[in-house]
Order: structure tokens, then C-alpha cells, then sequence
């Protein structure tokens, strides 16, 4: 019997029609329910927080307090959560000027002031004292020490030189450190490049040649190298508090975990993991997946997280097929110019001597798609030239690209469908 699945691309759909015999799975994201007041829920975080005394008993009158918020590139809710965390600061007798923001860019640039005000809120910006971090000022930048992997950990002085730290941010799930958030607002939120670099480039093999190093894979945390050092420079920090959002597939917050700056981030990665990840038994010899529509698939960056985790349930040597609208297909220059590159020798050596994270992304990416006998993009035409320079194969429709992999496919073939792969993590049961 037939079936008709409809996958997102863009704002409209793509749609195929598959014999079902053949349909392995069609997997979803778990349906979770949304927080209802988000204030009370940060305030719930802050005031009943796991492995931790309430944010107002950790702090005290006269303390200096530097909150660590994520950039412009990731809006987490940091202006929701701010003015609950220094409201709480105040009724322990932190005054406003006590307060530093520090906004943790990472590699990324600084933040314009309406950059600051959107992140943070208008009513922050007036009240207390906003820095962008730069992680190539060394006139910034304080050593606290040195992890187990020889990592010098430099860290911005506004935090170092602050009496008590808090962390905000979201988890989420992230292709190199197992998942966001938690210990990723120290490093690489407010580290030096020279730091930040030598954690990244673990997330490649210590031979060149080696390619992407399996330790550093989205969900894995135990004997993650690149994760474990992340959390040696947290330690030697020792923030006083977290604060984390998590986020449904749909994009809806489902909850705010506060407290100890690992334990309330550990628990904020096990329920994400629990609404996010699908478990399945078998791998499918054609994975049929969609990023989730506008505004994840507007370019070829934000659309790789659907291949990241539509390949955990592709077979090796399987096919894929991605939709993916990408209107600003080129977007960002900084990723695109590394992904159209074909010699992958030249591009691992290249990564090593420069790491950054569009640029892994982009050598991450070629890594799977050269995992597959196939890989199709159904895509605009005028992104053909750019999806075959990449060495995939476009098409105009799902229904095109469907017809030429199953001239392909093995006679009993199976099929799994991801109509929200970006937000869907299968796990292997």
C-alpha cells in the first residue's frame, strides 16, 4: 500500500509517495508540553536549585558578580532570565554597579550596543555594566590554570577578578562537546583563542589523516575528550551558579535547571536527551530527512544539523536525501568557503592549522555525506551549480529525487523518514 509523507522546505512542503512495506520508521521528536509562565519557572530554578544552596544564600552583601550570557548568535532567553537573576542578587545586597554582564562571544565579535540590548533587554543595558568578551585581547585575558590535556586556560579577567560567577545559557546538542550550555559559557564562551583552539582541535583524531575523532559526537559526554576538558576549565573557575534553558523540538522552552554548574546542566542534558532523542533497532538503507523548514534550512549552515543526525540512522554506505529550500544558500561566507572545498586532504590539514567551528562543520559534513554510496539535496534550482560543486546531487522535487535513488537501492530496501531531523536524535536501542 501506498503512503504519502509530506517533509518541511522552506515555509511550504515536499512530498513522496513510499510503498509502506518499505518504511522503516517515521521519526518525530517526543511532543512535550511548553512551560506556562517562564518567570516563575526561572525563579522556581533560582530559588530550588539542584546541588545547590538558593542563588540569594550563595552570594552576599558586597560581592562582585559577574553573569556570563550567550552572544547574539544563540537567544536563549537571556533577556527573560536576566532580570530575575539580578532582581535576586539585589534582595542579597549585590547593588546594580556590583554587577558585570560578560558576554561570551567566544571566537565571534562584539557585540554592537543594540546587539546588547536585544540579548540582554533595554532595561539591563541601563542598569548594569555589559563587556564583550575578546578572546584575542591578552590585555583581557587572566591564566587560571592548566587541565590534564595541557591546556592552559586563559579566561577574561572580569570573570576571574569577580567575587561570585553565574552561568546562563541553553542546552542543546552539539556535534563536538556532546551537548551545548553548562561549561561551554567558560570555554569557549569566555576564553582566550589560543585556549579555545587547543580544546576545539580534539575534536579531530591526534593524527592527521584521522579525520573527525569519534570521542567528540553529539549526546557523548563519558571519554569525551574535548567535553572533559571544557569542564576541568569550568572547574578551575568554580562558578557559584547555573542557570540553562532547554528547548523542545518545536523551538517551546520545556524547562529552566538551575544550581550547581554541572549537576543542574548534567540533569537540563538528560531531559533533553529524553524529549529530543527516538529510539530505533534497525538502520534504513535510505534516510529521507528535512531540516524543519524556514527558518533551519535559509542556508546550508544551519541545514547540516539534519545529515548530523539523520546519519545516526542510515546505514554505512546508504543514501540520503535532504530537503533543504536554502534561499541564502552562501550564508555565512566563513562556512561556505570551507564546505565547496573537494580535497578533504588539503582541508583536514588546513582545519588543524585554523580550527574553527564553521570550518569543522563543514569538514564534518563531507565526512558523513562521503560515508554514503549517495546524497541528495532537493533544493531550488538556481542552487544546483552550488549543491554539485559540493559533490552532491540536486534536485527540483522529493518525488524526482526519490525516482533516481531507487534505481539504486537493494531489493528489500528500507526507509526511514525524518520530517524534523534537526531537532530528532535517533538513538540506537
Amino acid at each position: 500500500m501506498m503512503k504519502t509523507f509530506s517533509l518541511p522546505f522552506g515555509k511550504s512542503t515536499q512530498t513522496v509517495s513510499l510503498d509502506e512495506a518499505h518504511v522503516l520508521y517515521d521519526l518525530h521528536g517526543n511532543h512535550v508540553d511548553a512551560v506556562a509562565d517562564e518567570q516563575a519557572a526561572i525563579r522556581q530554578a533560582l530559588r530550588h536549585p539542584i546541588g545547590s544552596a538558593p542563588l540569594k544564600d550563595v552570594v552576599q552583601a558586597g560581592d562582585t558578580v559577574a553573569i556570563v550570557v550567550s552572544d547574539i548568535t544563540r537567544l536563549v532567553h537571556t533577556a527573560q532570565m536576566l532580570p530575575i537573576i539580578v532582581g535576586e542578587l539585589n534582595q542579597a545586597g549585590v547593588k546594580d554597579d556590583q554587577i558585570t554582564v560578560v558576554t561570551a562571544q567566544g571566537t565571534h565579535r562584539a557585540h554592537t550596543p543594540e546587539e546588547d540590548a536585544i540579548v540582554c533587554g533595554a532595561d539591563m543595558v541601563k542598569r548594569v555594566k555589559i563587556v564583550s568578551h575578546d578572546c584575542r585581547d591578552a590585555s583581557q585575558l587572566t591564566k587560571i590554570g592548566t587541565t590534564t590535556y595541557g591546556n592552559d586556560v586563559y579566561l577574561n579577567s572580569h570573570v576571574v577578578q569577580a567575587d561570585k560567577v553565574i552561568l546562563t545559557g541553553a542546552v542543546s546538542f552539539h556535534p563536538m562537546a556532546g551537548f551545548g550550555g553548562g561549561r561551554k559559557a567558560v570555554l569557549p564562551g569566555v576564553a582566550s583563542y589560543e585556549t579555545i583552539m587547543r580544546n576545539h582541535a580534539m575534536a579531530l583524531t591526534e593524527t592527521f589523516g584521522g579525520g573527525c575523532n569519534p570521542k567528540c559526537e553529539t549526546s557523548l559526554l563519558e571519554d569525551n575528550p574535548l567535553h572533559d576538558d571544557m569542564k576541568q576549565a569550568a572547574a578551575l573557575l568554580n562558578p557559584c551558579f547555573l542557570v540553562n534553558t532547554v528547548f523542545s523540538a518545536d523551538g517551546d522552552l520545556y524547562e529552566v535547571v538551575g544550581g550547581h554548574w554541572y549537576e543542574a546542566w548534567k540533569k537540563g542534558c538528560d531531559d533533553l536527551l529524553h524529549i529530543a532523542s527516538v529510539p530505533i533497532q534497525d538502520l534504513a538503507d535510505i534516510t529521507i530527512a528535512s531540516a524543519g523548514g524556514y527558518p533551519k534550512d535559509m542556508n546550508l549552515y544551519q541545514s547540516m544539523k539534519a545529515p548530523m543526525n539523520a546519519v545516526f540512522a542510515t546505514k554505512p554506505g546508504g543514501t540520503m536525501i535532504l530537503t533543504l529550500d536554502c534561499p541564502d544558500i552562501k550564508e555565512p561566507a566563513i562556512f561556505t568557503d570551507w564546505f565547496f572545498r573537494s580535497d578533504m586532504d588539503a582541508f583536514e590539514k588546513d582545519l588543524r592549522a585554523d580550527f574553527s567551528i564553521p570550518a569543522f562543520v563543514a569538514f564534518k559534513s563531507h565526512c558523513i555525506f562521503r560515508s554514503l554510496k549517495e546524497a541528495y539535496v532537493v533544493t531550488r534550482p538556481e542552487n544546483f551549480d552550488i549543491i554539485r560543486h559540493s559533490g552532491l546531487i540536486p534536485a527540483a522535487t522529493l518525488e524526482e529525487a526519490w525516482e533516481k535513488a531507487q534505481k539504486n537501492l537493494p531489493e528489500n530496501y528500507k526507509v526511514t523518514i525524518m520530517g524534523h531531523a534537526a531537532a530528532t536524535f535517533p538513538v540506537r536501542k
